[in-house]
Formats: C-alpha cells, sequence, structure tokens
C-alpha cells in the first residue's frame, strides 16, 4: 500500500467518523430537548397535585362499626 493509498483510506474513514460523530450529537440534542420536555411537564404536574391536595376534602371521621345481631 502507497503513501498515496493510505491517505485516501485515512480520507475515507474520516468522512465516515464525522458523519458518525455528526448523528451522534444530532440525537443527543433531540434526547436533551426531550428531556427538558419532560421536566417541565414533571413541574406542572407536581404544580397541579399541590393544588389538588390543597383543594382535597378533609377525611371522614372513622365511623364505628356496626353492632353485630
Amino acid at each position: 500500500m502507497n503513501l498515496e493509498e493510505r491517505i485516501t483510506e485515512l480520507e475515507t474513514r474520516l468522512t465516515f467518523q464525522e458523519g458518525g460523530i455528526q448523528a451522534l450529537s444530532d440525537v443527543l440534542a433531540r434526547q436533551q430537548q426531550q428531556l427538558e420536555s419532560m421536566q417541565e411537564m414533571l413541574q406542572e404536574i407536581q404544580a397541579r397535585l399541590k393544588e389538588l391536595a390543597a383543594t382535597k376534602p378533609a377525611a371522614p371521621t372513622a365511623e364505628p362499626p356496626p353492632p353485630h345481631y
């Protein structure tokens, strides 16, 4: 394998690796957006749960068991 063939082979590998790195970067960016969206949704759910807990009626007092016949 002469020098020119080796350089061509290295350039081919470099191009392939750059494509792979770009694909991984795209996936990572998409996942980051999804994570941020999920965090916002979780915060909204937590706020709603707090609202529901604040407006929840008091627990009914425990009734004594009925008399047995």
